[in-house]
């Protein structure tokens, strides 16, 4: 059966640091509760089991409201280039469904990383403008945690 892509995101961004410590603020649970979610959300709680057909989940809190949750499964690891998983709102808002996260980082010039990311699977131009946001603020508040290359 063929997965129906939907409507997808793409992104690319140039980070400071090499891919071995982009790899590890992308997966270790400490290092993502450090820059994940849009701003002013903060990230209590990230367990991870980080191995294809391993789990993961992420509580956010935002500014003011009650924590929520994002889950999923790891489909590809190849570090330090590529990490692929599944997404998908614990508490899902009736336009989400699950979607699938790749990002694939590459040796950039002096020590640095092209990262990638490509999430596929939005039923809605809204959902997707969504996480557009969300990752577009995340990767900057990474930008500035990485230590130069």
């Amino acid at each position: 059966m063929a997965r129906d892509e939907g409507l997808v995101l793409r992104l690319r961004r140039h980070l400071p640091a090499a891919p071995p410590a982009v790899f590890r603020a992308l997966t270790a649970p400490r290092e993502l509760a450090r820059w994940w979610g849009p701003d002013g959300f903060t990230i209590p709680d990230v367990t991870s089991d980080l191995r294809p057909g391993g789990a993961y989940r992420i509580t956010m809190r935002p500014p003011d409201g009650d924590v929520f949750h994002l889950a999923g499964e790891f489909l590809d690891i190849d570090p330090p280039g590529l990490l692929r998983y599944t997404f998908r709102w614990e508490e899902p808002d009736p336009e989400d469904r699950e979607t699938i996260v790749t990002l694939a980082l590459r040796a950039s010039e002096g020590a640095s990383t092209e990262l990638t990311l490509t999430q596929d699977g939005f039923a809605t131009e809204r959902r997707r403008a969504l996480h557009e946001e969300g990752w577009t603020q995340s990767f900057a508040k990474l930008e500035t945690l990485l230590p130069p290359g």
